[in-house]
């Protein structure tokens, strides 16, 4: 996403934020829950507003409730449009098949190594699991887990860029250069 857009979404937030009261809390929360929900943008900004407005402490843990929230609510709505999907066309798809079946401790320890995983889209992980038959507490639980490690490290990330510390500056600096080499890349094909 391009930096602008991110700092235009935070400010947006922000100021929803202050013009909501007693509200910001729940304000937080539900806008996580609409970004799980529909799966393509990512979270960032709100966990950059989250720490800009309520301190790294209370930013963190609203950011880390609405995400677990919304992969929850996700992970339901996209089941039940799956199961719809499923009795309507049939998947002759050998990777779909092996992703349905799996369930347990695999499909525990597999939700929380992708979340963990900063390049891995939230929402995909969400309705790949909303596939398989696992079941709603264990991806609640595993998403969660996993998702704790990964939101510390974009909270500390988003920290150091808004102090303009040296780290700050070393963080945006390493993510510039792997947003060229990306772009140089797929321009190359």
């Amino acid at each position: 996403m391009e930096r602008n857009l991110v700092l235009y979404l935070e400010g947006q937030v922000l100021e929803w934020f202050e013009n909501s009261g007693y509200f910001v809390f729940l304000l937080s929360i539900i806008l996580n829950i609409l970004i799980s929900v529909l799966g393509i943008l990512p979270s960032v900004f709100i966990t950059a507003a989250n720490i800009s407005f309520f301190g790294f402490g209370y930013g963190l843990f609203l950011s880390i409730l609405g995400e677990a929230l919304g992969a929850i609510v996700s992970f339901y709505l996209y089941r039940k449009g799956i199961n719809k999907l499923k009795n309507k066309v049939t998947m002759n798809n050998k990777y779909l098949d092996r992703l349905h079946q799996t369930k347990g401790g695999e499909a525990f320890l597999l939700i929380i190594a992708l979340r963990i995983l900063p390049f891995i889209p939230s929402g995909l992980v969400t309705l790949v699991s909303a596939g398989s038959k696992v079941g709603i507490l264990n991806f609640s639980l595993a998403s969660t887990l996993g998702k704790i490690p990964a939101l510390l490290i974009e909270a500390y990330s988003i920290q150091q860029i808004l102090s303009r510390s040296f780290q700050g500056k070393i963080i945006l600096t390493i993510s510039s250069i792997i947003v060229f080499c990306l772009l140089f890349k797929k321009n190359k094909r």
